[in-house]
């Protein structure tokens, strides 16, 4: 008897899975390591705008153009996941409903099936006429990566009481105007703790503690693999990037005997 189909995730499984499950969630940027992170059984994947940092050797989030995002989308999308496939609108995607929702609907063309933007109650006009045009909407609150340059840097938030408030008024937005799930980047514990039981989709943390209703990485932190810098948030369970290297240098040391006789026995030329 042919076993069932597996099930298709969607958003509204994602949200029937706060207090009842662990949401994980990883970032792929390409067919291959989606369709490794689907035969894993990771229920989201994000195609986030970190393929700036960590595939495009940009300097933060901010460079990544439309077009790379719906390139990566593409490729991502190939690979037909199980999974929910999420993708990043990149910086200044949304900065009115009109060019949000134009933007929405190229990322949706380009295999997406759902969009994440950074904000709340800034966007939430935005978010709004995303999900009122019918494309599922991820929020994104605590540090925003594409705010770096203006706040100088990556920092915590939640630590005074003016950022937990806004941190409770930007999650209230969110969920008012449609999302159904928000990542919370770099909040404080206790902070994302109380999102997490006051609103009623689930959050998923980045470097905000362990009571979120779920988990997400930048994939190539969690193997290792990330070309510059791994946040100490991040417990990687390998550091691939040794065995990587290890397994280049044997097949560069294979060579050796070959290149030492280019022409081959007797002087013959071995491309003839």
């Amino acid at each position: 008897m042919t076993p069932p189909a597996p099930i298709k995730i969607t958003p509204a499984f994602l949200r029937a899975m706060k207090g009842r499950e662990p949401i994980a969630a990883l970032t792929a940027y390409d067919y291959p390591l989606a369709r490794l992170l689907d035969s894993a059984g990771v229920p989201l994947i994000l195609v986030g705008d970190s393929l700036g940092m960590v595939v495009l050797g940009y300097p933060d989030t901010t460079h990544v153009t439309r077009e790379e995002m719906e390139h990566h989308v593409r490729a991502a999308a190939r690979a037909q996941p199980r999974a929910l496939l999420a993708a990043d609108m990149p910086y200044r995607s949304y900065e009115t409903p009109e060019s949000a929702v134009a933007n929405a609907r190229r990322l949706i063309a380009a295999g997406a099936e759902a969009v994440k933007a950074e904000g709340g109650r800034r966007i939430q006009k935005q978010i709004e006429a995303i999900v009122a045009a019918g494309i599922p909407f991820l929020g994104h609150l605590g540090m925003l990566p594409q705010s770096v340059l203006e706040e100088g840097g990556y920092h915590v938030k939640g630590k005074v009481e003016s950022e937990h408030q806004a941190l409770l008024a930007d999650a209230d937005a969110l969920v008012q105007a449609g999302a159904f799930v928000v990542v919370l980047e770099l909040v404080t514990p206790p902070v994302a703790r109380e999102l997490t039981q006051r609103i009623p989709i689930p959050t998923i943390g980045i470097g905000a503690g362990a009571d979120c209703d779920g988990q997400i990485l930048v994939t190539t932190d969690l193997l290792g693999t990330s070309p510059d810098y791994i946040p100490k948030h991040v417990k990687m369970c390998a550091h691939l990037a040794t065995p990587m290297r290890a397994v280049v240098e044997e097949w560069m040391r294979s060579l050796t005997p070959a290149l030492s006789h280019p022409m081959g026995e007797g002087g013959a030329n071995p491309a003839r």
